[in-house]
Protein backbone atom coordinates (compact mmCIF):
# COMPACT_ATOMS: atom_id res chain seq x y z
CA UNK A 1 0.00 0.00 0.00
CA UNK A 2 3.07 2.25 0.03
CA UNK A 3 2.93 4.33 -3.15
CA UNK A 4 6.50 4.82 -4.43
CA UNK A 5 7.80 8.11 -5.77
CA UNK A 6 7.02 8.76 -9.47
CA UNK A 7 3.94 6.52 -9.49
CA UNK A 8 1.78 9.61 -9.12
CA UNK A 9 2.51 13.10 -10.45
CA UNK A 10 4.23 15.73 -8.27
CA UNK A 11 1.00 17.75 -8.45
CA UNK A 12 -0.93 14.79 -7.02
CA UNK A 13 1.69 14.43 -4.30
CA UNK A 14 1.45 18.16 -3.54
CA UNK A 15 -2.33 17.97 -3.17
CA UNK A 16 -2.03 15.30 -0.50
CA UNK A 17 0.77 17.15 1.29
CA UNK A 18 -1.55 20.19 1.37
CA UNK A 19 -4.37 18.02 2.74
CA UNK A 20 -2.22 16.33 5.38
CA UNK A 21 -0.37 19.36 6.77
CA UNK A 22 -3.41 20.79 8.61
CA UNK A 23 -4.40 17.27 9.69
CA UNK A 24 -0.91 16.70 11.12
CA UNK A 25 -1.00 20.06 12.90
CA UNK A 26 -4.41 19.44 14.47
CA UNK A 27 -3.60 15.87 15.50
CA UNK A 28 -0.19 16.83 16.88
CA UNK A 29 -1.68 19.66 18.91
CA UNK A 30 -4.31 17.32 20.31
CA UNK A 31 -1.67 14.75 21.24
CA UNK A 32 0.59 17.30 22.93
CA UNK A 33 -2.33 18.97 24.74
CA UNK A 34 -3.69 15.72 26.17
CA UNK A 35 -0.49 13.75 26.57
CA UNK A 36 0.99 12.24 29.71
CA UNK A 37 4.40 10.54 29.94
CA UNK A 38 2.64 7.18 30.02
CA UNK A 39 0.52 7.92 26.97
CA UNK A 40 3.53 9.15 25.01
CA UNK A 41 5.40 5.98 25.92
CA UNK A 42 2.55 3.94 24.53
CA UNK A 43 2.30 6.14 21.49
CA UNK A 44 5.94 5.35 20.78
CA UNK A 45 5.25 1.65 21.28
CA UNK A 46 2.27 1.92 18.94
CA UNK A 47 4.38 3.62 16.27
CA UNK A 48 7.05 0.95 16.62
CA UNK A 49 4.43 -1.80 16.36
CA UNK A 50 2.97 -0.20 13.23
CA UNK A 51 6.45 -0.04 11.72
CA UNK A 52 7.07 -3.69 12.54
CA UNK A 53 3.75 -5.09 11.36
CA UNK A 54 4.24 -3.40 7.99
CA UNK A 55 7.39 -5.50 7.60
CA UNK A 56 5.35 -8.72 7.80
CA UNK A 57 4.39 -9.40 4.20
CA UNK A 58 1.74 -12.08 3.67
CA UNK A 59 0.92 -13.80 0.36
CA UNK A 60 -2.23 -12.68 -1.43
CA UNK A 61 -4.13 -13.84 -4.54
CA UNK A 62 -2.27 -13.27 -7.80
CA UNK A 63 1.20 -13.93 -6.43
CA UNK A 64 1.53 -10.54 -4.74
CA UNK A 65 1.91 -9.63 -1.06
CA UNK A 66 0.24 -7.30 1.43
CA UNK A 67 0.59 -6.34 5.10
CA UNK A 68 -1.27 -4.93 8.05
CA UNK A 69 -0.75 -1.39 9.34
CA UNK A 70 -1.80 -1.34 12.99
CA UNK A 71 -3.57 2.01 12.65
CA UNK A 72 -6.90 0.65 13.86
CA UNK A 73 -5.61 -0.76 17.13
CA UNK A 74 -3.74 2.46 17.99
CA UNK A 75 -6.92 4.43 17.30
CA UNK A 76 -8.99 2.12 19.50
CA UNK A 77 -6.47 2.20 22.34
CA UNK A 78 -5.40 5.85 22.35
CA UNK A 79 -7.57 7.73 19.87
CA UNK A 80 -7.45 8.40 16.12
CA UNK A 81 -5.35 11.55 16.52
CA UNK A 82 -2.68 9.50 18.26
CA UNK A 83 -2.86 6.90 15.49
CA UNK A 84 -2.37 9.58 12.83
CA UNK A 85 0.79 10.80 14.54
CA UNK A 86 2.16 7.30 15.20
CA UNK A 87 1.58 5.86 11.73
CA UNK A 88 2.80 9.06 10.04
CA UNK A 89 6.09 8.86 11.92
CA UNK A 90 6.42 5.18 11.00
CA UNK A 91 5.78 5.95 7.32
CA UNK A 92 8.29 8.81 7.35
CA UNK A 93 10.94 6.54 8.86
CA UNK A 94 10.22 3.83 6.29
CA UNK A 95 10.55 6.27 3.40
CA UNK A 96 13.72 7.97 4.67
CA UNK A 97 15.74 5.02 5.93
CA UNK A 98 14.38 2.03 4.06
CA UNK A 99 12.98 3.34 0.77
CA UNK A 100 9.58 1.83 1.54
CA UNK A 101 7.15 4.35 0.09
CA UNK A 102 8.11 7.69 -1.40
CA UNK A 103 8.87 11.16 -0.08
CA UNK A 104 6.87 13.00 -2.72
CA UNK A 105 4.06 10.53 -2.07
CA UNK A 106 4.39 10.65 1.73
CA UNK A 107 1.34 12.89 2.02
CA UNK A 108 -0.76 10.42 0.01
CA UNK A 109 0.53 7.41 1.96
CA UNK A 110 -0.19 9.15 5.26
CA UNK A 111 -3.65 10.18 4.06
CA UNK A 112 -4.47 6.55 3.28
CA UNK A 113 -2.85 4.70 6.17
CA UNK A 114 -2.51 7.35 8.91
CA UNK A 115 -5.76 9.27 8.41
CA UNK A 116 -8.43 7.30 6.54
CA UNK A 117 -7.63 3.97 8.22
CA UNK A 118 -7.62 5.04 11.91
CA UNK A 119 -10.45 7.57 11.71
CA UNK A 120 -12.74 5.19 9.81
CA UNK A 121 -11.83 2.36 12.18
CA UNK A 122 -12.46 4.47 15.28
CA UNK A 123 -15.78 5.77 14.00
CA UNK A 124 -16.96 2.27 13.12
CA UNK A 125 -15.86 0.88 16.47
CA UNK A 126 -17.66 3.55 18.48
CA UNK A 127 -20.79 3.19 16.36
CA UNK A 128 -20.88 -0.61 16.43
CA UNK A 129 -20.46 -0.72 20.21
CA UNK A 130 -23.77 1.13 20.47
CA UNK A 131 -25.81 -1.10 18.16
CA UNK A 132 -24.39 -4.62 18.43
CA UNK A 133 -25.89 -6.96 21.04
CA UNK A 134 -23.91 -8.00 24.09
CA UNK A 135 -21.63 -11.03 24.01
CA UNK A 136 -19.09 -10.75 21.23
CA UNK A 137 -19.93 -7.18 20.29
CA UNK A 138 -16.56 -5.81 21.41
CA UNK A 139 -14.56 -8.31 19.37
CA UNK A 140 -16.86 -7.96 16.38
CA UNK A 141 -16.56 -4.17 16.50
CA UNK A 142 -12.78 -4.39 16.78
CA UNK A 143 -12.45 -6.79 13.85
CA UNK A 144 -14.81 -4.85 11.60
CA UNK A 145 -13.03 -1.60 12.46
CA UNK A 146 -9.64 -2.96 11.39
CA UNK A 147 -11.00 -4.84 8.38
CA UNK A 148 -12.99 -1.96 6.92
CA UNK A 149 -10.40 0.69 7.84
CA UNK A 150 -7.55 -0.91 5.90
CA UNK A 151 -9.84 -1.87 3.00
CA UNK A 152 -10.98 1.73 2.55
CA UNK A 153 -7.36 2.85 2.74
CA UNK A 154 -6.56 0.39 -0.07
CA UNK A 155 -9.51 1.75 -2.07
CA UNK A 156 -8.05 5.26 -1.74
CA UNK A 157 -4.73 3.96 -3.11
CA UNK A 158 -6.59 2.45 -6.06
CA UNK A 159 -8.23 5.79 -6.82
CA UNK A 160 -4.98 7.75 -6.53
CA UNK A 161 -3.13 5.37 -8.85
CA UNK A 162 -6.01 4.82 -11.27
CA UNK A 163 -6.54 8.50 -12.01
CA UNK A 164 -2.95 8.99 -13.21
CA UNK A 165 -3.29 7.63 -16.78
CA UNK A 166 -6.48 9.65 -17.24
CA UNK A 167 -4.68 12.89 -16.44
CA UNK A 168 -1.07 12.44 -17.51
CA UNK A 169 -0.09 11.05 -20.93
CA UNK A 170 2.53 11.96 -23.51
CA UNK A 171 1.88 12.84 -27.15
CA UNK A 172 1.95 9.16 -28.12
CA UNK A 173 -0.72 8.32 -25.56
CA UNK A 174 1.59 6.51 -23.14
CA UNK A 175 1.15 7.07 -19.42
CA UNK A 176 3.73 9.35 -17.81
CA UNK A 177 3.17 7.93 -14.33
CA UNK A 178 1.18 4.91 -13.18
CA UNK A 179 -0.27 3.31 -16.34
CA UNK A 180 -3.35 1.40 -15.15
CA UNK A 181 -6.84 2.88 -14.85
CA UNK A 182 -9.56 2.24 -12.27
CA UNK A 183 -10.70 -0.94 -14.03
CA UNK A 184 -7.39 -2.51 -13.01
CA UNK A 185 -6.35 -0.67 -9.85
CA UNK A 186 -9.60 -1.11 -7.91
CA UNK A 187 -9.83 -4.92 -8.10
CA UNK A 188 -6.04 -5.26 -7.84
CA UNK A 189 -6.01 -3.33 -4.55
CA UNK A 190 -9.30 -4.48 -3.08
CA UNK A 191 -9.10 -8.24 -3.67
CA UNK A 192 -5.85 -8.76 -1.65
CA UNK A 193 -7.12 -6.55 1.16
CA UNK A 194 -10.61 -8.03 1.28
CA UNK A 195 -9.19 -11.56 1.19
CA UNK A 196 -6.03 -11.28 3.31
CA UNK A 197 -4.74 -7.92 4.54
CA UNK A 198 -8.09 -6.87 5.98
CA UNK A 199 -8.31 -10.13 7.90
CA UNK A 200 -4.76 -9.60 9.22
CA UNK A 201 -5.55 -6.03 10.31
CA UNK A 202 -8.80 -7.14 11.92
CA UNK A 203 -7.27 -10.05 13.81
CA UNK A 204 -4.27 -8.04 15.00
CA UNK A 205 -6.65 -5.35 16.22
CA UNK A 206 -8.76 -7.88 18.15
CA UNK A 207 -5.76 -9.67 19.70
CA UNK A 208 -3.96 -6.53 20.89
CA UNK A 209 -7.04 -4.61 22.02
CA UNK A 210 -8.42 -7.64 23.88
CA UNK A 211 -5.07 -8.13 25.61
CA UNK A 212 -5.20 -4.52 26.80
CA UNK A 213 -8.88 -4.88 27.70
CA UNK A 214 -8.09 -7.83 29.97
CA UNK A 215 -5.07 -6.27 31.63
CA UNK A 216 -6.05 -2.59 31.61
CA UNK A 217 -9.71 -1.98 30.70
CA UNK A 218 -9.42 1.59 31.95
CA UNK A 219 -7.32 2.55 28.92
CA UNK A 220 -9.98 1.60 26.39
CA UNK A 221 -12.83 3.07 28.38
CA UNK A 222 -10.85 6.28 28.88
CA UNK A 223 -10.46 6.54 25.11
CA UNK A 224 -14.11 5.86 24.30
CA UNK A 225 -15.84 7.52 27.29
CA UNK A 226 -13.10 9.66 28.94
CA UNK A 227 -14.14 8.30 32.33
CA UNK A 228 -11.09 7.09 34.25
CA UNK A 229 -8.94 8.69 36.90
CA UNK A 230 -5.41 9.83 36.12
CA UNK A 231 -3.90 7.77 38.90
CA UNK A 232 -5.46 4.51 37.79
CA UNK A 233 -4.48 5.02 34.18
CA UNK A 234 -0.94 6.00 35.11
CA UNK A 235 -0.30 2.90 37.16
CA UNK A 236 -1.89 0.69 34.52
CA UNK A 237 0.21 2.20 31.75
CA UNK A 238 3.32 1.58 33.82
CA UNK A 239 2.45 -2.09 34.19
CA UNK A 240 1.69 -2.50 30.52
CA UNK A 241 4.84 -0.67 29.46
CA UNK A 242 6.98 -3.65 30.47
CA UNK A 243 4.77 -6.01 28.47
CA UNK A 244 4.97 -3.70 25.46
CA UNK A 245 8.77 -3.72 25.50
CA UNK A 246 8.83 -7.51 25.61
CA UNK A 247 6.25 -7.78 22.84
CA UNK A 248 8.15 -5.40 20.56
CA UNK A 249 11.35 -7.36 21.09
CA UNK A 250 9.63 -10.63 20.19
CA UNK A 251 8.02 -9.12 17.08
CA UNK A 252 11.37 -7.67 15.99
CA UNK A 253 13.02 -11.10 16.25
CA UNK A 254 10.16 -12.63 14.28
CA UNK A 255 10.26 -9.94 11.58
CA UNK A 256 12.23 -12.12 9.09
CA UNK A 257 9.04 -14.15 8.70
CA UNK A 258 8.07 -11.29 6.39
CA UNK A 259 10.70 -12.57 3.94
CA UNK A 260 8.87 -15.87 3.44
CA UNK A 261 6.16 -14.35 1.23
CA UNK A 262 7.57 -13.89 -2.27
CA UNK A 263 6.59 -11.25 -4.77
CA UNK A 264 6.12 -7.50 -4.48
CA UNK A 265 3.02 -5.80 -3.22
CA UNK A 266 0.86 -4.79 -6.17
CA UNK A 267 1.75 -1.31 -7.37
CA UNK A 268 5.10 -1.16 -5.55
CA UNK A 269 7.41 -2.29 -8.34
CA UNK A 270 10.81 -0.81 -9.03
CA UNK A 271 11.57 0.79 -12.38
CA UNK A 272 14.04 -1.99 -13.18
CA UNK A 273 11.41 -4.74 -13.03
CA UNK A 274 8.37 -2.70 -14.05
CA UNK A 275 7.82 -4.32 -17.43
CA UNK A 276 8.26 -7.85 -16.08
CA UNK A 277 5.78 -7.17 -13.27
CA UNK A 278 3.15 -5.42 -15.37
CA UNK A 279 3.43 -7.10 -18.76
CA UNK A 280 3.74 -3.71 -20.49
CA UNK A 281 6.23 -3.09 -23.28
CA UNK A 282 7.39 0.22 -21.82
CA UNK A 283 8.19 1.92 -18.54
CA UNK A 284 6.35 5.23 -18.04
CA UNK A 285 8.70 8.16 -18.54
CA UNK A 286 8.77 9.51 -15.00
CA UNK A 287 8.87 6.10 -13.37
CA UNK A 288 11.99 5.35 -15.42
CA UNK A 289 13.62 8.77 -15.00
CA UNK A 290 11.99 10.43 -12.01
CA UNK A 291 13.04 11.44 -8.52
CA UNK A 292 15.23 8.93 -6.68
CA UNK A 293 15.98 8.80 -2.94
CA UNK A 294 18.97 6.69 -1.91
CA UNK A 295 17.82 5.11 1.34
CA UNK A 296 20.38 3.92 3.89
CA UNK A 297 18.89 0.40 4.16
CA UNK A 298 16.88 -0.13 0.98
CA UNK A 299 14.26 -2.87 1.27
CA UNK A 300 15.32 -3.45 4.90
CA UNK A 301 18.69 -4.87 3.86
CA UNK A 302 22.35 -3.99 4.22
CA UNK A 303 25.03 -4.93 1.75
CA UNK A 304 27.15 -7.82 3.08
CA UNK A 305 24.56 -9.01 5.58
CA UNK A 306 22.22 -11.98 5.09
CA UNK A 307 18.62 -10.93 4.44
CA UNK A 308 17.50 -12.21 7.84
CA UNK A 309 20.16 -10.22 9.68
CA UNK A 310 19.33 -7.12 7.65
CA UNK A 311 15.65 -7.46 8.48
CA UNK A 312 16.28 -7.82 12.21
CA UNK A 313 18.73 -4.89 12.15
CA UNK A 314 16.12 -2.77 10.38
CA UNK A 315 13.51 -3.74 12.97
CA UNK A 316 15.81 -2.82 15.85
CA UNK A 317 16.73 0.50 14.24
CA UNK A 318 13.06 1.27 13.68
CA UNK A 319 12.17 0.58 17.31
CA UNK A 320 15.12 2.64 18.59
CA UNK A 321 14.27 5.63 16.43
CA UNK A 322 10.62 5.52 17.49
CA UNK A 323 11.57 5.40 21.17
CA UNK A 324 13.88 8.40 20.77
CA UNK A 325 11.35 10.46 18.80
CA UNK A 326 8.51 9.92 21.23
CA UNK A 327 10.66 10.45 24.30
CA UNK A 328 11.63 13.82 22.83
CA UNK A 329 7.96 14.57 22.18
CA UNK A 330 7.15 13.60 25.77
CA UNK A 331 9.79 16.03 27.03
CA UNK A 332 8.43 18.76 24.76
CA UNK A 333 4.89 18.15 26.02
CA UNK A 334 6.05 18.20 29.66
CA UNK A 335 7.99 21.43 29.18
CA UNK A 336 5.01 23.04 27.43
CA UNK A 337 2.69 22.12 30.29
CA UNK A 338 5.22 23.33 32.88
CA UNK A 339 5.46 26.71 31.16
CA UNK A 340 1.67 26.89 30.92
CA UNK A 341 1.26 26.08 34.62
CA UNK A 342 3.72 28.82 35.63
CA UNK A 343 1.95 31.33 33.41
Amino acid sequence: MHIPDNFVSPSTGAVFWAVMIPIWVLCFRSVIRNSTPEKMAYLGAGAAFSFLIMMFNVPTPGGTTAHGVGGALIALLLGPQYATVAVSVALLLQALLFGDGGLITLGANCFNMAFVLPFVAYGLYVGLRKVLPDGWKERAAEFVAGYVGITLAAFCVALELGVQPLLFRDAAGQALYFPFSFAVTIPAMLIPHLAVAGVVEGLVTVVVVEFVRRTAPEIIEANVRAATSAGTVSSTYSGLHRSARIALGVVALLSPLGLIATGDAWGEWGAEDFMAATGLNYVPQYIAHGFTWNALLPDYSLAGLPDIAGYILSAVIGIAVMVIIFRLLALAARDRKTVGAKA
